[in-house]
């Protein structure tokens, strides 16, 4: 990577769980950045039929809806509602809630965290991060 190309916002979080997603989102969030998110779950989808994920925002910041196709938004929402449990939102609340509006179907559970919560989360889906997390 050069020095100037941007650093992809989102990455994932080792967790002591194979079931579990955890992703951190750092800074403005690009439209390659939700297709990487995408990525990421359809991984976890294939490795297990159902996932808890977790999702660490702590500062919240812009999303570019507009440049992430309709039909991947679809396809996310679609495939969380069928393989998401439960759903640990850690962050700025407004920020946190329209990103699971926007990209996650219904699921199982979800619960709202502050920042300040994080321990509160990990114990809530049953997980500790192993490199990351708490």
């Amino acid at each position: 990577m050069r020095p100037l190309d941007i650093v992809p916002a989102i990455r994932r979080l080792e967790t002591d769980r194979s079931d579990l997603l955890a992703i951190e989102i750092a800074g403005p969030v690009t439209g390659a950045d939700v297709e990487n998110l995408y990525g990421l779950l359809e991984g976890a989808f294939a490795l297990s039929p159902r996932i808890d994920l977790l999702v660490r925002w702590p500062a919240g910041g812009e999303v570019e809806w507009g440049a992430v196709a309709a039909a991947t938004l679809r396809a996310a929402r679609d495939d969380t509602a069928r393989h998401v449990g439960k759903c640990a939102a850690i962050g700025a609340r407004g920020d946190v809630s329209a990103l699971l509006k926007r990209f996650v179907g219904p699921v199982g559970e979800v619960r709202r965290f502050a920042a300040t919560d994080e321990e509160a989360a990990w114990a809530w889906v049953g997980a500790r991060g192993t490199a990351g997390g708490p």
